[in-house]
């Protein structure tokens, strides 16, 4: 199954093209940029890129334009001294580049600090949406990592942290507010209105936040200020949802970070704690191009058991006919762990029938 392309920049008319939405930044100050010419070969790519993965396929379509028409929107780069430069955004058109093996390329020039250009490069594919989900959540991970001076780790650590002292005023918040209801009278010219209570709750529960020992209100503050300059989700849609999928079996995350899988079959397949079985329904899922729910539905079929029970004889034609409709809907001639022993007690059945 390929994965869904949304980047056309060679369709329709061959025109100079609209300028990339990396070249310019909503946020504060803009550096100076300077568009020409360079060596491909004085171009190096990044330590860390958000992108990972590039569909062969695509890459190949993309190698033939740019052997008809050249590279159409500039790559954009930053200096590294010495006539050396560093790829911020463009890596797909610089491998087609070097495919054809073109001596130049067009480029952006723009003095960049590592976070500026990381953030650039990560929203330049967001905006194209050409990451798939862990190359996205990798992506902000490592992001928030530079913002916040400190390793991947403790990013994840902070935003657990976060989200801990989130459920915790959610918590207390509820509970003082229920308190205060059952206080409320109705006819009293003295008591609070429902209004101003919980007013002075959100000024408790912001208070605490502003004290507590375990999240820093600065950090807090940056990863805050980080998805609002990245428009995607916030910070606790990104630490429930996301989070989790870097748990994946590795197997799964390959599949995902190639485009084979989509998330929610990820998910459903990842609970299948069987690794020889997972694997098996992971390679027939993507062979077979199976929905969600022909997926569970395989799960549920290959990982149900009964306990061993005594069944009397009077029980076998009941028992026959359950097995034949559960061999059915495993499809057990279809997972290759299962086909030879499929086959023997296939054989032993076609033995006690010629006894006869």
């Amino acid at each position: 199954m390929r994965r869904k392309q949304t980047d056309k920049p060679f369709g329709g008319q061959i025109t100079t093209p609209p300028p990339a939405p990396w070249l310019s930044l909503p946020d504060a100050e803009q550096p100076a940029a300077t568009e020409t010419t360079v060596k491909l070969e004085d171009i190096a790519l990044p330590q860390h890129q958000p992108r990972r993965y590039f569909d062969p396929q695509a890459l190949k379509e993309l190698v033939e334009s740019v052997k008809l028409h050249g590279i159409l929107q500039p790559l954009l780069v930053r200096p590294l001294g010495g006539g050396k430069y560093e790829l911020v955004a463009g890596e797909r058109r610089y491998r087609a580049g070097q495919e054809v093996k073109l001596e130049t390329v067009p480029v952006v020039v723009r003095e960049l600090s590592d976070d500026q250009a990381f953030q650039l490069a990560l929203i330049e594919n967001l905006q194209r949406e050409d990451l798939n989900p862990v190359e996205e959540t990798e992506g902000i991970l490592h992001l928030l990592a530079i913002r916040l001076h400190c390793d991947v780790e403790a990013v994840k650590s902070l935003l657990y942290r976060m989200k801990n002292a989130h459920s915790k005023d959610e918590e207390q918040s509820k509970d003082s507010l229920n308190e205060s209801r059952k206080n409320v009278s109705p006819n009293s010219e003295e008591t609070e209105s429902l209004d101003n209570i919980s007013d002075n709750l959100n000024e408790e529960t912001e208070s605490r936040r502003n004290v507590s020992p375990k999240v820093d209100l600065e950090q807090s503050k940056t990863v805050q200020q980080v998805f609002e300059s990245l428009g995607l989700m916030n910070w606790l849609s990104f630490t429930t949802k996301r989070l989790p999928l870097l748990n994946l079996p590795e197997e799964i995350l390959m599949a995902l970070r190639e485009g084979k899988l989509e998330y929610t079959k990820a998910q459903a397949l990842a609970r299948v704690k069987d690794e020889e079985l997972r694997k098996e329904l992971l390679s027939l899922a993507i062979t077979n191009d199976w929905s969600l729910s022909q997926i569970k539905e395989q799960i549920q079929a290959n990982t149900s058991s009964e306990p061993p029970s005594s069944k009397t004889p009077n029980q076998i034609p009941e028992r026959l006919k359950d097995i034949t409709q559960r061999i059915k809907k495993r499809q057990l001639w279809n997972i290759p762990s299962k086909q030879k022993q499929l086959v023997n007690l296939l054989n032993k059945l076609e033995a006690l029938l010629g006894d006869e």
